[in-house]
């Protein structure tokens, strides 16, 4: 009887252990999807996105289904630009850490744009998920850049791209 006791309290102290883990990694995980939503600032409305689009010398498309992206990495929209802001017509995926880059080529992919990164030229961090704005720095000429892309720092992740015209 004592044998199964031992064994009893083994077994529970360490099913208790284990299921404590796991909520601290299930914790985790949802506080680093979550945070950044709960956080994020409020987007352009519609008003000011259509003043915007009247200055617009610029514009690319956000598409969901580029090869870097997945499921929990996307971007959908128009994103715009003139002399002075880059803004979004539209949604990406929420997430931490999100800066703007314009790039010295189109890519698709992470890999592409870890190549490319040293030349390229970050705008700034993305602090809504839905019609952001972001004002360009004065030395920077929109016009001497092909793409824009999103990528999330923290992670090294490539969330997407977009040709301008």
């Amino acid at each position: 009887m004592t044998s199964l006791m031992a064994f009893i309290r083994r077994y529970v102290l360490l099913f208790g252990v284990v299921k404590f883990c796991a909520g601290l990694v299930i914790g985790f995980g949802l506080g680093v999807y979550f945070l950044p939503i709960l956080t994020a600032e409020k987007g352009l409305d519609k008003v000011a996105i259509e003043a915007l689009s009247q200055s617009a010398l610029r514009q690319g498309t956000f598409v969901r289904d580029l090869p870097g992206s997945d499921g929990l990495h996307w971007g959908d929209g128009v994103i715009m630009a003139n002399a002075d802001q880059i803004w979004l017509d539209g949604e990406i995926s929420p997430g931490p850490d999100y800066r703007l880059y314009l790039i010295p080529k189109y890519v698709e992919t992470g890999a592409d744009f870890l190549q490319i990164k040293a030349v390229s030229t970050q705008i700034g961090p993305i602090k809504a998920f839905e019609n952001f704005a972001l004002d360009i720095p004065a030395d920077v000429e929109v016009s001497n850049f092909p793409a824009v892309l999103i990528w999330c720092e923290a992670f090294g992740q490539f969330i997407t791209a977009a040709r301008l015209q």
